[in-house]
């Protein structure tokens, strides 16, 4: 059974379109097609029912579906150990937030591949809580993520990379002297309390007594820092990495201690096949944030 064709069954089954599949691998849908009759006679069963331009896997596809996922993450495990230079093969699955993969990673790819040019890393944007589960999953080899507020599992190991406080975030030409009186009195942009830093910012604001006027509330920091640029608000945000211009329109002001602190860091499986891989790349970004390799 050729690897290659239960990868092209499982893009299939995922995009739910042959010619997505095959815009996804480089291929024509002709050859999806044969990858796919070729799979169907090998194992005896059809997977995949057509209904126009859309497909869905049969009941027989959909029994096999998790076990060819689970093939194919054992085949890049192997292809990884085999490698005859110091570190495991890639690809390197990575993760990261919107705020790590624009403010902490571009000198560290820069890096990386100045390094080791033959290692590809295959990068997945998402939120904290998606990147949580498909580290845990082996899905993605590692992420750049927030600390959650709860204990990580002893089989993961992880690294601090950036401490950010709360800071209170206004329009460049707004003169702040007292951040509580600011966000009691102009309207607010809030952070999404479902996230860690909008938890942190809304716990922040119960403490002090405030009940601002809520005009949006989103996920997003540099989406937040755009609509404050624009004059909409202001907000309480954690004081993430500088990027682009809407960060250059804002301007950020401490907030009165105690102030939460929003921790954002490396996660990996201690005994992934790619764990190593995933050390060589954190102390990298150590190295381009100036922090000593074993701190955190």
């Amino acid at each position: 059974m050729d690897s290659r064709f239960l990868q092209t069954y499982v893009h299939v089954v995922e995009l739910g379109s042959i010619a997505q599949a095959a815009r996804h691998q480089g291929l024509t849908p002709a050859t999806v097609q044969q990858r796919l009759r070729a799979l169907e006679g090998d194992v005896g069963s059809a997977l995949i029912a057509r209904s126009g331009r859309t497909v869905k896997p049969t009941p027989a596809g959909i029994r096999i579906l998790e076990r060819a996922r689970n093939i194919l993450r054992d085949v890049r495990d192997l292809r990884s150990a085999a490698s005859d230079t110091a570190l495991p093969a890639g690809p390197l699955r990575l993760g990261a937030t919107p705020t790590a993969l624009t403010g902490i990673m571009p000198p560290v790819l820069r890096t990386w591949v100045a390094r080791h040019p033959h290692i590809e890393i295959y990068i997945e944007p998402a939120p904290t809580t998606l990147l949580y589960s498909k580290v845990l999953s082996g899905e993605l080899d590692g992420a750049l993520l927030v600390h959650p507020l709860f204990a990580l599992p002893k089989t993961c190991d992880w690294r601090d990379l950036r401490h950010e406080p709360l800071v209170l975030v206004t329009p460049a030409d707004m003169k702040v002297r007292d951040p509580l009186a600011v966000i009691a009195r102009e309207p607010y942009i809030r952070y999404d309390r479902s996230v860690v830093g909008g938890k942190m910012a809304d716990d922040y604001l119960r403490t002090h007594n405030l009940r601002p006027h809520v005009r949006f509330e989103l996920d997003g920091i540099d989406s937040i820092a755009k609509l404050v640029a624009e004059g909409l608000g202001v907000a309480v945000l954690p004081d993430w990495a500088v990027t682009g211009e809407p960060a250059a329109r804002v301007k950020r002001w401490p907030l009165p201690a105690p102030c939460p602190v929003r921790t954002v860091g490396a996660i990996w499986q201690r005994a992934g096949v790619r764990s190593e891989l995933m050390r060589a790349c954190v102390a990298w970004t150590e190295s381009q944030l100036g922090l000593a390799r074993g701190q955190g």
